[in-house]
């Protein structure tokens, strides 16, 4: 749980297992999107038929990434640098169905014309699927520039820009972005902190904004298909062998191995 508190169960999963979305603008910060996913402690059964994950009962925390986004939110926000934003949570119902992160990005689109921020921070990417894709997607749809694998974040409101260090193949690569512009988080660029009682029942009080994708006039449809999810075989028991001889006649013979 993150500094700022956490809005109402009903809100909090959004990521493409759970067809609901959470966006939270910080006063005078950007507009961040949150996402819950599959916590990794957890086990899992799958659906009869076998078509996706059983999430029944079962916990599910933010993902760390966006977490991550929401804690550099915040810090702009404590710093007194943020662009634009309000401060209030929006929340789209319970979708029918699976949400992908093109879907999402279409979400966002319109929501982000209704706050008009400087900055819009995401998560890098769930760590169920590990798709990656969101982000850049929805900076695509807003012809913004974007900062992806953010590791370090500076912000000069007098220029209008934002740099962005980012991690590369080779190392760090800066950036800098005119306003307004995307930026996608990475593992180190903060450490969330946690949330405080009082913090917490603040969050509770937030007036809470509930879009459907039909006020977002968004069509949520997918041209991908999850065929099935299928446990791994189990593991065979391993066995104690009483020579090297033995091992190697076992990976040869039984493993098929060398």
């Amino acid at each position: 749980m993150n500094s700022y508190g956490q809005p109402p169960a009903e809100y909090t999963n959004s990521n493409h297992l759970h067809s609901s979305v959470n966006f939270v603008a910080a006063n005078w910060v950007s507009l961040v999107s949150d996402s819950s996913q599959l916590c990794y402690s957890e086990s899992f059964n799958t659906s009869i038929p076998q078509s996706s994950v059983e999430t029944q009962n079962v916990k599910m925390p933010m993902n760390p990434f966006c977490e991550i986004a929401v804690e550099e939110a915040l810090r702009i926000k404590e710093s007194g640098g943020g662009v634009g934003g309000g401060g209030h949570l929006h929340g789209t119902k319970t979708i029918d169905g699976p949400l992908y992160p093109l879907s999402i990005a279409k979400l966002l689109r319109p929501l982000v014309k209704v706050e008009k921020p400087g900055l819009l921070i995401l998560g890098k990417q769930a760590i169920d699927d590990d798709c990656n894709q969101t982000g850049q997607m929805v900076a695509g749809l807003l012809n913004w520039p974007q900062g992806t694998f953010a590791s370090k974040v500076v912000l000069d409101k007098q220029k209008q820009v934002v740099t962005v260090d980012r991690e590369v193949d080779g190392g760090l690569e800066t950036l800098c972005l005119d306003f307004p512009a995307v930026i996608i988080t990475d593992l180190r660029l903060n450490r969330p902190r946690y949330a405080t009682i009082p913090s917490i029942m603040k969050a509770k009080s937030k007036v809470i904004t509930k879009y459907t994708p039909q006020d977002l006039n968004v069509e949520i449809k997918s041209d991908l298909e999850q065929v099935q999810v299928a446990e791994p075989p189990t593991r065979k028991a391993g066995v104690l062998v009483s020579s090297v001889d033995v091992l190697i006649d076992k990976l040869k013979n039984e493993a098929h191995v060398i």
